[in-house]
């Protein structure tokens, strides 16, 4: 299997999106945009004065996940921490928006919900700023372990987000890999580096380039270093297969006693990469909840990925614009390569 597909099979798998059952666990946030204008500097200090014209508000983090496979049309169940602040409830809001489930949010007094403030000037980001907490409360952490035990086995796929603001840790961790020892759902997680010795039997981890070069251990230059840290990442997170998103150089894909196979990036354009790894693991998680090949669901994450990072600010993709995008080539779209690749 090669991951690509007749345009007649890539249509049957997105109808087939709204059959899968998605859970989502893990940093829920809120992204905040503010858009404006420079047209000058301060005199107070050499910094651009950014004359706000109109401000967005989207789902960010595990939440952005959740939007991703709502716009694909899958059914989704989030699981997560909040804070019975304003940010909290506006992500509450624009879940039941979405018609997202949000039965396994916790909301927990004393928690800062995630929020990410960024200025946006002629289409560049001019300065973000971060209100967030890294530790919950032992028992909002609890409750949302027992939502966990209790919920994961009416789910096809479960999908862990991991943006180290404390939702995720190793108690959760190793339950999910026990219960899945004793289950047929996929697990796929988007790790991140302080739980890099805690994850294990995913069915896909989807790090980043820099990301898996940390928990390799692997300085990744070239063809070689590259497969080096994925047959390492393969054993040390005793997981199925290991996708390693490499930005401008595409996607590579490791499973054990299988060569490597090379996906190369689709972005015509790249104006903004917020969110494109929560497409990836969004459209990985539909595509093997449904029962896909991992080629193919690699194949057609590249596809979206490709799409999200010509969207300005944080951004979901939907299957009419995967079909376009496929149409746009004029042919079925090409085979991912096999071997050697420039890293």
């Amino acid at each position: 299997m090669t991951g690509a597909m007749p345009v007649g099979e890539l249509k049957g798998l997105l109808h087939r999106f709204s059959r899968a059952r998605v859970l989502v666990v893990g940093d829920l946030m809120l992204d905040e945009f503010l858009w404006g204008t420079v047209d000058r500097i301060s005199p107070e200090a050499p910094v651009p004065v950014v004359r706000i014209e109109r401000e967005s508000v989207h789902l960010g983090g595990a939440a952005n996940v959740a939007h991703n496979l709502r716009t694909l049309g899958a059914q989704v169940t989030v699981c997560g921490v909040i804070g019975t602040d304003r940010a909290g409830q506006r992500i509450l809001e624009e879940l039941e928006r979405l018609g997202a489930d949000a039965a396994g949010v916790v909301r927990a007094r004393g928690v800062v919900t995630t929020r990410k403030t960024r200025v946006i000037a002629h289409h560049q980001q001019v300065v973000r700023f971060d209100r967030e907490q890294h530790e919950h409360p032992r028992s909002a952490s609890e409750r949302l372990l027992e939502f966990v035990r209790r919920h994961s086995r009416g789910y096809d796929a479960v999908l862990v987000s991991d943006y180290a603001k404390g939702t995720i840790g190793a108690d959760l961790l190793g339950c999910l890999a026990e219960l899945r020892r004793r289950s047929t759902w996929a697990l796929i997680v988007d790790p991140k580096k302080p739980n890099f010795r805690h994850y294990s039997g995913a069915t896909l981890m989807t790090p980043n380039q820099h990301e898996a070069a940390e928990a390799s251990g692997v300085d990744i230059r070239d063809a070689a270093s590259l497969q080096q840290a994925g047959e390492v990442l393969l054993q040390r997170w005793s997981c199925e297969a290991v996708l390693i998103t490499r930005g401008e150089h595409g996607m590579s894909l490791f499973r054990a006693a299988n060569p490597p196979r090379h996906f190369p990036t689709r972005a015509r354009d790249v104006f903004d990469v917020t969110g494109a790894g929560d497409t990836v693991a969004a459209v990985c998680a539909a595509s093997l909840a449904v029962g896909a090949p991992l080629e193919s669901a690699v194949w057609l994450a590249n596809i979206a990925a490709g799409i999200a990072v010509g969207k300005l600010g944080t951004a979901t993709v939907a299957p009419a614009e995967i079909l376009d995008a496929v149409a746009s080539d004029g042919t079925a779209p090409s085979k991912p390569t096999r071997g050697k690749q420039r890293a």
